[in-house]
């Protein structure tokens, strides 16, 4: 199975993917902000990395950015629930700038594990 880095800032959402994640047999780290999040990135290898856009400390595009620069060909999906310029823009500026594959808040479960199958599928750990 797949080892997963999981950072956003919302508790609710982090639990409710934990536990999708993790009951599909994958291992997951979690992050609460870009910052902590590039911390765990460069301590570890992931097969997935799944980020927030809008979050404090260092947000998501940012962090997307920084993960592509050192390792170029980590799987990201970027996700979020909006904020003031709303959701759409934010998730075509991650895809533009290195995400894998996107998600719009709420995420429905089936939407999350047809993301994790397309995004792990050439994984060889998945």
């Amino acid at each position: 199975m797949a080892h997963i880095l999981l950072v956003d800032d919302d508790p609710l959402v982090v639990e409710a993917l934990s536990d999708a994640i993790t009951n599909k047999g994958h291992t997951l780290v979690t992050a609460i902000n870009g910052k902590e999040g590039m911390k765990k990135f460069a301590e570890g290898v992931f097969d997935l990395v799944i980020t927030d856009i809008v979050m404090p400390e260092k947000e998501g595009i940012e962090t997307i950015m920084e993960m592509r620069r050192l390792v170029p060909d980590v799987r990201i999906v970027a996700i979020s629930g909006g904020g003031r310029m709303g959701n759409v823009e934010f998730l075509h500026m991650a895809e533009k700038l290195g995400a894998t594959a996107t998600l719009k808040k709420p995420i429905r479960l089936a939407e999350l594990y047809e993301m994790l199958e397309r995004c792990l599928a050439n994984s060889p750990e998945a």
